[in-house]
């Protein structure tokens, strides 16, 4: 009877994430080359490259979406590693708002998305009309497929095997590391907290471990960028180390905070009752809370990334230079003698 379940906890998760691909794929294509240009000009200075990175992600409701594009940007030219830094922040925060809706229990609105953006995707005859239909229809898509979730968790919560397996995973770092292998698997942070959010909401696990699992996942998210940074030159894998440094530093803060601090507490007492909300202001808080503390070190994370990864033409470059001074030297010695 459990496998029922599963079935129906995998085949909400499957159209959670068709959602999330299509919603992205349509409001992508809609904004275009002309977001990209856009972003590249607007990464000058670090206030208006995490806005840029903030609003885009909100856009396209993927941080690994983002980070994979801005990685394409920089591998190409179009944009520096450092002011790729300020965009990466940004995604993070934007990132969040996919928790956020999810939170809001929009799910009685999904059929009437689904079928108006099927229409539009159907019936339009411009291709941006096609397009806002496919995002459209890609976000009905995700709210049927958080419903599907949670219907099928609803019954698991009173099995034992279940409930015995989610309790046997104990001690945050253990919580941390799944955390993070399911959503390399998902390869999407939001897919992965709005099932997080579904397994709280059934009661599947407390709170005061959830936030352990949600930071794992920010570490998991990074997993698409340094995949997609793999093939690239140098830069583009300076870019998505960034990524990887960031939540890791970020992991790093709250996983003190929450284990010495009674900050979980503070967080879930802000929305009791409501589990998805309080996972949803806790992916939130620790995004934007990161992003203003490491704000003022952006320029050192690019350094870091640069020194674990050096660019090899700059270094044959500086060897190169380096070899002429020494010849230079000899050459001025044998002169004067």
């Amino acid at each position: 009877m459990e496998g029922n379940y599963f079935l129906g906890l995998a085949g909400g998760l499957a159209l959670f994430l068709y959602g999330m691909n299509r919603m992205s794929a349509g409001l992508s294509r809609m904004a275009g080359e002309r977001m990209r240009r856009w972003m590249a000009r607007l990464t000058s200075n670090r206030i208006s490259g995490v806005w840029s990175g903030i609003i885009v992600t909100s856009v396209v409701q993927s941080s690994s979406a983002t980070t994979v594009m801005v990685t394409g940007l920089v591998d190409a030219g179009a944009m520096t590693v450092r002011q790729a830094v300020w965009v990466i922040m940004g995604a993070n925060i934007g990132t969040t708002v996919t928790a956020q809706l999810t939170a809001l229990h929009l799910s009685v609105f999904a059929p009437l998305a689904a079928f108006a953006g099927t229409m539009l995707l159907l019936c339009g005859h411009r291709p941006v009309i096609r397009q806002a239909g496919d995002g459209l229809a890609g976000l009905g898509f995700l709210f049927l497929g958080l419903e599907m979730m949670s219907a099928a968790v609803l019954p698991l919560q009173n099995s034992a095997k279940i409930t015995g397996f989610l309790s046997g995973i104990d001690g945050p770092l253990s919580l941390v590391a799944a955390g993070a292998a399911v959503t390399a698997v998902l390869q999407s942070s939001s897919a992965a907290a709005g099932m997080l959010q579904t397994l709280a909401e059934g009661g599947m696990i407390p709170f005061s471990k959830a936030v352990y699992v949600l930071f794992g996942q920010n570490i998991g998210t990074c997993v698409t960028a340094l995949l997609a940074a793999s093939g690239c030159g140098r830069r583009a894998k300076q870019t998505a180390l960034i990524h990887l440094m960031f939540n890791v530093a970020g992991t790093m803060l709250f996983f003190v905070l929450c284990t010495v601090t009674p900050a979980a507490a503070a967080v879930e007492r802000l929305t009791p009752g409501r589990p998805a909300a309080q996972i949803a202001n806790m992916h939130t808080l620790f995004n934007v809370v990161t992003t203003l503390l490491l704000l003022p070190a952006g320029n050192r994370l690019a350094d870091a990334a640069e020194r674990i990864l050096p660019d090899r033409c700059v270094r044959e470059s500086y060897v190169t230079t380096k070899g002429e001074k020494e010849r230079i030297n000899i050459n001025k010695t044998k002169l004067f003698r």
